[in-house]
Parts: C-alpha cells; structure tokens; sequence
C-alpha cells in the first residue's frame, strides 16, 4: 500500500514538472531565468558529451557538419523526452491507484499499467486494456487530453522555431558581401564606405541594431534556436554579432563623421543580447586566452581603415576607450565560443580567401574578382 501510494505521488510530480517545463519552454517564452531546470539539464547531459565526442573523432567540415547534426535533432529528442516521462508519470500514477481494467479487475502490473498509459497519451484506443472504475476512467480521459494538447502544441511552436532560424539566417547570409567570410569590423567599414560615406555606415548600424533586438527576442524566448548553426562553417551568429559589436566600438571611440549615436544604439542592443545569452546558459564571463586586438594588431587596423579612406582617431586616450568598450562584451562572447564551439571572427581578415558567394565545387580553378 504504501509502495503504491508513493508510486503515485512520484508520478503526479513527474507530470507536474514535465508540462511545466515544456509551458515555459514553448509557451511561457521571453524569460531571461526560468525557474524549471529540466530543458536545461537535458541540452547540458546531451550537448557537452555530444560536441566532446565530435571534437575528439574528428575534425574539419565533418566535425562541423556532426555538430550541426545536434540542433534539429536535440529538438526533437526533447519532445520524445517529455513524452517518454509524462507517459511513465502517467503509467506510475495508474500502477499506484489501483488501475483495474476489464482484463484484471483487481489491479494490473507496473509493466501493463505503463502500457496502458503509453496507449492512451498516443490515443491510441486499441481496447485490449480498459478501465472499469470512476477514477481510472476520470485518470484516461485527463491523460488523452494531455496527449493531445501536447501534440498540438509541438505542432504548433515548430513552426515558429523554423521561422526564427530561417529570419536569422537570412541576415547572416546578407553579411556576407558585406563584411567577407567571417565577417570582421575592417572588412565591414571598408566596403561601406562607397559615395554615400557615412550615410551607409549609419543605415548598416541601424539596419543591424534592429537584426540584434530580433535575436535577443527569439534566442531568449527559443534558446534552444542557439544550437542551430549556419550553411557556411565560416559563418555563425555569434560572429556577426562580434562584428557588429566590434565596428560599433570602433565608430563609438572615434571615426571621423562616423554616426556615433546610431553606433551607441546598436552597442547597447547587440551587447544586451550577448550578456542576455550568457545568462540564459549559465556562462560566466572569462577572458580570452589571447587577445583579439594587440596593440600591433590595432595600429594594422587603423592602416587598413585609412588606406579605405576611413579616418580612425588614435592616441591613448581613444585606445584606452576601445579596450572599455571591448571588455564590455569580449569576456562574453568568449564564453559563448567556447560553449558552442563557435569561432570568433579577427578584427582583420587574416585570410585572402574568397567570398561564400564568390566560389562553388564546380569552378574551383575560376577566381571571381571582387567588385564591392
């Protein structure tokens, strides 16, 4: 009795915490913390030795390509593995209250009890097993009802997870002849810098401000939208957001008839994003290992933006300003690298390699000369 009695409250918490964690997963969206840690631990107890695994195997395109496996597939281990545990809550809670059915009006076993309960979340309503008392038919209908409501709600928040990738994507794929492959800051200010000067410079921050609030708003109400990767594996989210942070410090600290309102507006909402995103998997900020911009490095920065006809100020005071405004967000964006094995782009474009657009498998011989 008593073993029954415990059985049944184990359920009825299993229950409980399962649709909770897919009400705040799915439904009760936009939240920087969430209370349930069931989603959590699931992409925490699959990712880690996922990528650890991939990462010790192999290398390359074929470890990028097994990484990128994770995101879609991740997605829909989760659902089975609500559906695994809500049918389990459901078999304990009919094992622990009698259930008894036309075939053993006494009770059944632990065993019949689960698949009675696996039958009835699917609908299934194969009538070999059927319940005869009040309570064990109030218990199926509630059961049904849950199945049902759960397989509406998969099939209803799946598309808007597509429709978030598929809007960030498009974007990243944009960025491209923008600002090369990876994307830096020099390669950025250089190509938009055209007839229209600034002008352009200011509608790229603005038009990027607004790419920002989009990702801040659909990876914190999805965050599991973080495990999707690009096409390209010189292209990732967390690169564009980098580059777009990194010219906004620049322009911030000083480019000569540089916007820099519309800059300080696109650093805050691109930043906010990136210590939003550490919050949401628990990453603490941590410097990297190697300095992205030395002091060499910056001075090849300012020939490069000067030689574009660009005008970076310079002195120690603006230096000084730059390193602020970089440990503002750096710390971050390297702890996110290291969590999702994302690189993060250079400053300079450290390659002479061509654009994504410029090349395809049918004319590796062909070089496409770049006009932008």
């Amino acid at each position: 009795m008593r073993a029954s009695i415990i059985s049944a409250i184990i359920g009825v918490i299993l229950i409980i915490v399962v649709l909770w964690a897919a009400f705040e997963t799915l439904v009760l969206a936009r939240r920087v913390t969430r209370q349930t840690h069931l989603t959590r631990y699931f992409y925490r107890a699959t990712w880690l030795p996922w990528s650890a695994l991939v990462r010790s195997t192999l290398s390359g395109r074929h470890r990028e390509n097994l990484l990128s496996i994770y995101g879609p597939v991740s997605l829909l281990l989760l659902l089975s593995f609500w559906a695994c545990i809500l049918i389990f809550g459901f078999g304990l809670l009919f094992w622990g209250s009698g259930l008894a059915t036309t075939r053993a009006d006494q009770g059944v076993s632990l065993g019949t009890a689960l698949y009675f309960g696996g039958t009835t979340f699917f609908t299934l309503g194969l009538g070999d097993e059927r319940p005869i008392t009040p309570f064990a038919r109030l218990l199926t209908v509630v059961e049904a009802g849950v199945g049902f409501g759960f397989l509406a709600m998969v099939i209803g928040y799946l598309p808007a997870l597509s429709q978030s990738f598929s809007k960030r994507e498009v974007n990243i794929s944009l960025l491209d002849a923008r600002a090369g492959s990876p994307p830096t800051a020099a390669e950025m200010l250089r190509r938009y810098n055209d007839e229209y000067g600034m002008v352009s410079i200011r509608e790229l921050l603005r038009d990027w401000e607004l790419w920002s609030a989009e990702l801040l708003e659909s990876h914190l109400s999805y965050p599991m939208l973080a495990y999707f990767r690009s096409q390209h594996d010189n292209q990732s989210w967390l690169s564009a957001l980098t580059s777009i942070l990194d010219v906004s410090a620049l322009v911030m600290v000083g480019l000569e008839g540089a916007c820099t309102r519309q800059a300080q507006l696109t650093f805050a909402i691109a930043r906010h994003a990136v210590v939003d995103l550490s919050l949401v998997f628990r990453l603490r900020p941590r410097n990297p290992e190697q300095d992205r911009l030395p002091p060499e490095e910056l001075a090849n920065l300012r020939a490069t933006l000067l030689a574009a006809g660009l005008r970076p100020q310079a002195g120690a005071a603006v230096d000084r300003q730059l390193a602020e405004l970089r440990q503002m967000y750096e710390p971050y964006l390297h702890s996110l690298s290291h969590y999702f094995y994302l690189s993060l782009p250079p400053w300079i474009s450290q390659t002479t390699l061509p654009d994504n657009w410029q090349g395809s498998p049918w004319d590796r011989g062909m070089k496409v000369e770049s006009r932008l």
